[in-house]
């Protein structure tokens, strides 16, 4: 399939000589005039509202209305971004250059500085209201280092290189960073038990993966042709899926995961957008040889010319005992986000091909992102070999999975030279301990 579409281009917005006169912005370590991420934010005191990330600071958005296009101007006054997401791509960056102009030209100043607000006063939301969440599977190495420890002489099933793998995760229990995740209770069977039992999980696991905000959608019945799948998204979010290995193992066969990934979900609150992100594009990696081309409709040259991201992705985690110390986090992984199978533009036609309706504030996970080798490992499955391998932290401490009062954080720097280098902001949650249940089935 010829492509006709076309990534988002670089340019004024992206100038690594653009500065801001927001104090801090200019050298911020995620959020320069570069980025503008969006957002759902509440001053204090004040109901959600749609802002961006300055700096340190969050700009109103809709204090700002008359200064900025007015085709956005209704979804500056809703509560999610689900009105924005939906604006054609031409909208939103014409948002975007009068953001960035706003914010980077001094004479601006006097009338946009009284929406500032300090970002540490606010409190972050869900930037949209999730109809639907889907999760998928195209993080190779991850696919074939789980494989090994549960099929090492055939660790990727035969339909894993002709299909992006996915499935429909649950939109209900996904949180926005630093809300708390609760331990949760199902069912396990130990491999030499003759029974499951009942109860909190003993194997808690991270998967560190981006978020893909939809933007536009499709009409149910009505495909979204590969060629003009990057129309459709609007931005990106690290997403970590919590994972209860233990009850996976019990539960996924037939049907997939269900209470292994459905009790919470954490994602960073700013929405990355595909526009902020068009000097990180690069080529997709060439598929090993031998391996199958895809089929018509998940092929288009120009995304594989530019459909992966340069995004530095890294994996931290506290515990109590270096939280009560003042001690810093440890950095249990590394690694670049090219270490995908597919493009997002490969999971959103997919997702769509059978004519399945994507909505705007859709959410599309990765899948577990990972590297070849073990600094790069993208989930605690795969650091501590099922926990056959455990990690030693710096202070002596033992972990094969998390561990109540564990937090742990996900982090994304975006670099290329010649560019000003972009973050994703915090993506953290605190892992507490299960609600107990009682002889009778009461908690």
């Amino acid at each position: 399939m010829d492509s006709t579409a076309t990534s988002p281009a670089i340019d004024e917005t992206h100038a690594p000589g653009r500065t801001s006169w927001v104090a801090g912005a200019s050298n911020h370590g995620d959020f320069p005039v570069q980025n503008l991420p969006l957002g759902i934010f509440s001053p204090p005191g004040g109901t959600p509202r749609p802002g961006t990330a300055i700096g340190d600071h969050i700009l109103d958005l809709a204090m700002l209305a008359d200064l900025l296009p007015p085709d956005v101007g209704p979804a500056l006054a809703q509560t999610t971004l689900n009105s924005l997401f939906a604006l054609p791509r031409a909208a939103r960056l014409a948002l975007r250059r009068r953001l960035s102009s706003l914010l980077s030209d001094d004479r601006h100043r006097g009338a946009v500085e009284p929406a500032l607000r300090r970002a540490d006063a606010c409190e972050l939301h869900l930037p949209a209201a999730i109809g639907d969440y889907s999760d998928f599977y195209v993080g190779i190495h991850h696919a074939t280092n789980v494989g090994t420890l549960f099929r090492p002489d055939n660790p990727l099933l035969p339909n894993y290189k002709h299909v992006p793998i996915g499935y429909h995760g649950r939109a209900s229990s996904v949180r926005p960073s630093g809300v708390p995740v609760v331990r949760p209770n199902g069912q396990r069977k130990a491999p030499d038990a003759a029974e499951p039992a009942f109860g909190p999980s003993q194997r808690i696991d991270y998967e560190l993966e981006l978020g893909v905000w939809i933007g536009p959608g499709n009409a149910l019945g009505t495909p979204i042709p590969i060629a003009s799948a990057a129309d459709h998204i609007a931005g990106f979010c690290l997403l970590n899926d919590w994972s209860a290995r233990d009850f996976q193992a019990w539960e996924y066969q037939p049907l997939g995961p269900f209470l292994a990934k459905n009790f919470q979900t954490t994602i960073s609150p700013w929405v990355v957008t595909a526009e902020a992100l068009a000097p990180f594009r690069r080529a997709q990696p060439a598929r090993p040889a031998g391996d199958p081309r895809p089929l018509p409709y998940l092929w288009d040259e120009a995304d594989q010319q530019a459909g992966a991201l340069d995004l530095e992705l890294e994996v931290s985690l506290l515990t109590g005992k270096m939280r009560a110390a003042g001690a810093p986090p440890h950095r249990l992984s590394c690694g670049p986000a090219s270490n995908m199978y597919w493009t997002v533009a490969q999971i959103v036609a997919h997702h769509a091909s059978g004519g399945c309706n994507l909505s705007p504030g859709d959410l599309l996970g990765t899948g577990t992102i990972s590297a070849p080798d073990r600094e790069g490992f993208g989930s605690l499955l795969e650091i501590t070999r099922g926990g056959s391998d455990p990690v030693t932290l710096p202070n002596g401490e033992i972990r094969r999975f998390v561990e109540d009062g564990d937090e742990v954080l996900l982090s994304a720097r975006a670099r290329r030279d010649g560019h000003v280098a972009i973050g994703f902001g915090a993506c953290r949650a605190m892992l507490l301990p299960a609600l107990h249940f009682g002889a009778a089935g009461q908690i």
